[in-house]
């Protein structure tokens, strides 16, 4: 089995990255693991800490479109270069919690999607630069209001909303070049999002280099890689489980967000 990296909250309220062992205890490492954190002696009995997303990025930045099925869904083509857009880092929650479901939308969309953690500082690299960058990879969410999207013309208030980015459960070093992602709803034997991740328009280092030529990234940024075909609505005590070959489950419910103190 891969080497399985976490981020988690001790019961005395510390943060720490480790390495999940088998019996769910995990090895504290002295640093995150890509600046190079070194395992110490403490190791956390299962059951004593709590799993937080995988990492704490700077920012979120995304690709549009990079799945050809699911942009002619959407009523459009794979566009020439990659479409990429951000989101916030606030947005990020972990497996097992609450994506919450703002009251200004009708309709709040699934989009499950490999997600690449960057390792190092990264500015203007080439593809073949770029795999250097690519310190691993985890699940994520790009969850939607799909309604606001298209009252907005632009995608920062759809995809930039409290919870709107689960990401985890935790980081694997490699993935196979084929790898399949697959989305489910509730109990739903049938996925409702199937595709393996080489069917990406652009691929994982040709959108690090893109993106990098544009902003530096930072180690411990998230790159997500588009979704494929089969997004669609989410409601209110839903369930959503994403998985990836070679990384896992990330599974998320669904909940209503609060109304503001004055509307309540």
């Amino acid at each position: 089995m891969a080497q399985r990296y976490v981020r988690v909250q001790s019961q005395s309220g510390h943060l720490h990255y480790g390495l999940l062992q088998p019996d769910r205890g995990v090895l504290v490492l002295d640093a995150p693991p890509w600046l190079e954190g070194q395992q110490t002696e403490t190791l956390l009995p299962p059951d004593s800490y709590t799993l937080l997303a995988p990492c704490a990025p700077s920012k979120i930045v995304a690709a549009g479109k990079n799945y050809g099925d699911h942009a002619k869904e959407m009523g459009g083509v794979v566009p020439s270069e990659p479409l990429i857009f951000l989101k916030p880092s606030t947005a990020v929650i972990a497996t097992g919690a609450e994506i919450l479901y703002p009251p200004r939308s009708k309709q709040v969309d699934y989009e499950g999607e490999l997600a690449i953690i960057i390792g190092r500082r990264t500015v203007s690299c080439t593809p073949e630069q770029a795999q250097a960058s690519i310190w691993g990879y985890t699940i994520a969410n790009d969850v939607t209001a799909r309604d606001l999207q298209r009252l907005d013309g632009q995608w920062t208030r759809a995809k930039g909303y409290d919870t709107f980015c689960p990401l985890g459960p935790w980081i694997v070093r490699e993935i196979s070049v084929g790898a399949r992602l697959q989305t489910f709803l509730n109990d739903g034997p049938a996925p409702v999002q199937s595709a393996t991740v080489d069917q990406m328009a652009f691929s994982p280092e040709v959108l690090v280099s893109y993106i990098s030529q544009v902003m530096t990234m930072l180690p411990g940024d998230v790159v997500l890689t588009g979704t494929p075909r089969g997004v669609g609505p989410l409601a209110i005590g839903d369930r959503v489980r994403i998985e990836i070959e070679g990384i896992g489950t990330l599974e998320n419910p669904v909940a209503p967000r609060p109304l503001p103190a004055a509307e309540a």
